[in-house]
């Protein structure tokens, strides 16, 4: 599909990923719909988009109220005319030792990574179908397809968001919808220094700049093939899968202090 012309739903989109993809899609002529709950930040992220689009709009949203998710979704739809691509993109890390997690963190991170999306997709997915086109994007994580130390709420919401996707893709496999899947590595975003969550183990690896995300969504927006890595870790995936045993002792010796 064109970008140019599009319009297009960005959660998430006050920082990070989110504010480079929004700003990479106006450059290339899309009128993008914002959400986020950081008004500050996504009124800057938003006046950078309307110098090239200016009819883009923002909505300033918690998206753990799941009944706000599906208010913003159909004001959005309505706002800009309808949807071409939706790309759920917000999430919390909730970074905690598992002995330290409380039924209140795991339920959050549920909430906001896994059931808003489905939410804004069950309130979109209608309409999309009566027209007959539109495109959902869902970016999960390398914690979708492989645990992390400490990170047992964040991923277990990342896993069920991947499963959720995939039969999505199946069960619309004879619609004209297109479902993408986007799985990010490391990238510096400020994921890794949230209110409320533990330091991560390994915050201190390797990290990719955000636009080289960015791009990658944008490749799976445009391009014909369900999974995306960004970057290419799915080696990583595989080996974990083939070896289960060696890929969880080796993290584990990896960690600080072992």
């Amino acid at each position: 599909m064109e970008i140019s012309g599009s319009k297009i739903l960005v959660t998430g989109a006050s920082s990070g990923i989110g504010a480079a993809l929004a700003k990479m899609l106006a450059e290339r002529g899309a009128c993008v719909a914002l959400v986020a709950r950081r008004e500050e930040k996504l009124s800057a992220v938003l006046e950078e988009c309307r110098a090239s689009s200016p009819d883009s709009r923002m909505w300033i949203a918690d998206l753990g109220d799941l009944g706000l998710a599906e208010r913003l979704a159909r004001e959005a739809w309505d706002a800009l005319g309808g949807l071409d691509v939706v790309v759920n993109n917000a999430a919390i890390p909730k970074v905690r030792e598992v002995r330290r997690l409380t039924p209140d963190d795991l339920e959050e991170a549920m909430r906001i990574n896994l059931l808003s999306p489905v939410r804004i997709i069950q309130t979109l997915l209608p309409r999309m179908l009566e027209r007959g086109s539109g495109t959902i994007v869902n970016v999960t994580s390398l914690g979708g397809r492989l645990g992390i130390m400490h990170e047992s709420a964040y991923c277990a919401s990342k896993f069920a968001l991947t499963g959720f996707t995939e039969s999505m893709f199946m069960d619309l496999h004879d619609t004209p919808l297109r479902i993408r899947l986007v799985i990010p590595g490391p990238f510096d975003t400020d994921i890794w220094d949230r209110p409320g969550s533990d330091p991560a183990v390994f915050k201190d690896e390797e990290k990719f700049p955000p636009e080289d995300c960015a791009a990658g969504i944008i490749d799976a927006i445009t391009g014909d093939e369900f999974e995306h890595y960004v970057p290419d870790m799915k080696p990583v995936v595989e080996f974990k899968t083939s070896k289960i045993e060696q890929f969880l002792s080796g993290v584990v010796s990896r960690a600080p202090g072992s």
